[in-house]
């Protein structure tokens, strides 16, 4: 198989190759064989069937954590790239870009030897949000002492080139919640016979609205897909309804979820339909060191252009490790011009020199944190 050692010629075949959460074989197999075609020695370890971890060691110390998602989405691509891709799916959150990044880190850290132990996570399955966990449950970074957690996000909803984050909580926490609304069907002419889902649905989400708001602690509930019925001629009798929560931590969502199970028993009463709710993945939310936030804020502003900005209401699997690891992630903006499609749009494509932004801020990272360690290093031994 033909390498691709660059990290824009790698971008490329993975936005033409996208492979779906937990079904990365080939993307990982690139990646293994990419970093095999820069250096021999870099150790590489599969705790996972997809996704990997490069180490990166020089000496006995401890380690910083940089992780990059590989996986795709299931969307038909309609950009105009002439790297669109060839099977249906999408890397339409950018993540081909952020493997691109990771890679390319690696590549630096050879050239410039950097003097600091790094462990490059190549992560599987953060759209399905359980990726983190899985690798933090395969316990194979037990193995590292880790003293901080990097990761980054294009987004073309700030400027090219600009870095965003906060102290605190970035990104929200998340419950995925699939509801089944059972009542019976019946001839849509004798709907004396059974219990249609339709109005039983539309009161159900519109009873959940008004808890959203009397909520005020930036709870959201959001409903992405529903399925009712099977023919026209047909009063339904099942929705299926697949919807996610989202809010500052799963603390809130929970004591949200307490009221929705309250109106969830009325509801059912009143309507003779019956709720079944299952949780689906979870994702605690990302949280910004403060104290890293504040070592590397001003330094980073003086190469890049840097915003403080608000809490979004994105969730990311990343906020398994930020609540292990004192963690420093941020949005890279990626707009260029007025044109903002957003994440998970099919028109969502990056430009690649976007690439070589990440890999220099994330170089500034490390870097301001080496010369902190040496220069603390020095003032001790003196």
């Amino acid at each position: 198989m033909e390498l691709y050692p660059d990290p824009v010629e790698l971008r490329h075949i993975l936005h033409q190759n996208p492979e779906t959460s937990l079904k990365e074989f080939n993307t990982t197999k690139l990646i293994i064989e990419s970093i095999k075609s820069i250096s021999k020695d870099l150790k590489i370890l599969t705790p996972l069937n997809t996704g990997l971890i490069c180490e990166y060691r020089v000496n006995s110390g401890s380690y910083l954590l940089f992780r990059a998602d590989i996986d795709a989405l299931p969307i038909t691509e309609k950009s105009s790239s002439q790297f669109s891709s060839k099977n249906g799916f999408m890397h339409a959150c950018g993540h081909d870009v952020h493997t691109a990044i990771l890679y390319g880190l690696i590549i630096e850290a050879l050239k410039q030897n950097i003097k600091k132990n790094i462990l490059f996570l190549f992560q599987p399955a953060e759209e399905a949000g359980i990726g983190a966990k899985m690798i933090l449950d395969s316990s194979i970074l037990s193995n590292y002492k880790v003293d901080y957690a990097f990761a980054l996000h294009v987004t073309d909803e700030f400027p090219y080139g600009e870095i965003a984050t906060r102290k605190g909580t970035l990104f929200s926490s998340s419950v995925e919640l699939d509801i089944n609304l059972t009542g019976k069907s019946s001839h849509i002419v004798t709907p004396d016979k059974g219990i249609s889902v339709i109005p039983g649905f539309i009161d159900f989400v519109s009873k959940v609205r008004e808890l959203e708001q009397v909520k005020s602690g930036g709870i959201f509930f959001g409903i992405g897909k529903v399925s009712i019925g099977e023919a026209r001629n047909i009063l339904p009798g099942n929705a299926e309804i697949e919807a996610t929560i989202r809010g500052g931590s799963l603390l809130d969502i929970q004591n949200f979820l307490e009221s929705f199970s309250s109106i969830i028993d009325s509801f059912s009463v009143k309507s003779g339909i019956n709720v079944d709710l299952k949780k689906g993945a979870t994702c605690p939310e990302v949280i910004i060191d403060d104290h890293l936030f504040d070592k590397l804020k001003d330094p980073l502003s003086l190469k890049f252009p840097f915003l403080v900005c608000s809490r979004k209401l994105t969730a990311e699997d990343f906020g398994y490790f930020s609540k292990i690891y004192p963690s420093f992630y941020f949005w890279l903006g990626s707009r260029e011009g007025e044109d903002a499609f957003g994440l998970h749009s099919p028109y969502f494509y990056p430009s690649d020199s976007i690439i070589d932004n990440g890999i220099k801020a994330f170089l500034e990272c490390i870097n301001i944190l080496t010369l902190t360690s040496l220069c603390i290093s020095a003032t001790t031994q003196a």
